[in-house]
């Protein structure tokens, strides 16, 4: 391969801030996997954000931008899965898988989409040096008439219009807004960007807690609602305490711990079993981690901040807001999730130009 800009290469990312600031370019968040795209003729690498190689997950995007994609360019994007009218982050999650024939299987079921967004080099042209707006102008030409799996993830200048996309477009699993100087050069690895995020807040159960990598204090806690039926459902953690408040923590929660975790709700359960959903089953996505949990009696509850649901769990570490000694555990169920209103993705995964 021979590029101006050749991998590895870190993406350029993104500081969260609470408002969408004026006078910037706007794009919206994609809910997906992160990659660079480096084509050099006929070779083609897909690079994750850790800077590791996707082809073998995704090789009907390697087939497809291999034909979409000018001859010789690096794109910075969004791998994403589509399913009903909306981002799928559970398929798109299955998609990495260690078995060739059920890596097959799921491109003919679930086939991935790359949304660009950025543009780094083309032909014999580096651009990481380049403003924004004309990387920007360079890849609207360069996408002129390609086709899908390939998209250009759509812009604005108009903060209206970003303010109207970050509360709509959540209906098709899209997460917020990314802003970014008109005039920005292309800073590999560095949070430089801007990203405003939805952020909800909900009573939940605490029914569990996790140690600490340093010792006996508490990593993250437990969550759990209630389902239509009353079953305790696990929908996630809340973790990001300081160390002395990992150790408060540690004191007020000893009295609920259960010697016997027999009558506990998630006893002799596995996650993903169709009835309850559990912490604590290993999967390849738990890179080697210790997932052991002390279960505690579920009689406290907390109010935490998230951002949106993947399906019927959080999609990204809770926030500990809270606790709500008001609120009964009864009382933390599904029903009040505040749901997006639906918004087919088709609207906004329009082909590039041309």
């Amino acid at each position: 391969m021979d590029l101006p800009v050749l991998p590895p290469l870190a993406p350029m990312l993104a500081k969260p801030v609470a408002d969408i600031p004026p006078g910037l370019h706007y794009e919206a968040k994609w809910d997906g996997f992160r990659a660079l795209v480096f084509r050099d003729g006929d070779e083609l690498e897909i690079a994750s954000r850790t800077t590791k190689p996707l082809n073998r997950y995704f090789p009907e995007l390697v087939e497809g931008l291999r034909a979409a994609l000018p001859p010789r360019c690096v794109v910075d994007g969004e791998i994403v899965v589509v399913h009903r009218g909306r981002l799928d982050f559970d398929a798109l999650q299955e998609r990495i898988h260690p078995a060739a024939s059920r890596v097959r299987q799921l491109a003919e079921r679930t086939p991935a989409a790359f949304v660009a967004f950025d543009l780094l080099a083309l032909g014999g042209d580096a651009l990481l040096d380049t403003p924004l707006d004309e990387r920007r102008a360079a890849l609207t030409d360069a996408l002129r008439g390609a086709r899908p799996p390939l998209h250009l993830a759509p812009a604005t200048r108009d903060l209206e219009t970003a303010r109207d996309w970050y509360g709509r477009y959540e209906g098709a699993g899209l997460d917020g807004i990314v802003a970014k100087a008109p005039d920005l050069r292309y800073h590999p690895g560095e949070r430089v960007m801007l990203k405003i995020k939805h952020e909800r807040t909900a009573d939940c159960v605490v029914a569990g807690l996790r140690h600490h990598k340093s010792g006996p204090v508490v990593g993250s806690l437990l969550l759990g609602l209630h389902d239509g039926a009353g079953t305790l459902q696990h929908v996630g953690v809340c973790a990001a305490f300081p160390m002395r408040r990992r150790r408060e923590l540690m004191d007020e929660l000893a009295p609920l711990v259960l010697d016997d975790p027999a009558g506990h709700p998630w006893a002799g359960g596995h996650a993903g079993d169709g009835a309850t959903r559990v912490p604590g089953a290993p999967s390849r996505w738990s890179g080697g981690k210790d997932l052991s949990w002390v279960p505690l009696r579920p009689e406290r509850v907390c109010e935490v901040a998230y951002d949106h649901m993947q399906g019927d769990r959080f999609r990204h570490t809770a926030r500990f807001r809270r606790w709500r000694p008001d609120r009964t555990p009864d009382s933390c169920t599904y029903e009040q999730l505040e749901q997006p209103m639906r918004f087919d993705l088709a609207d906004v995964l329009t082909p590039p130009p041309g």
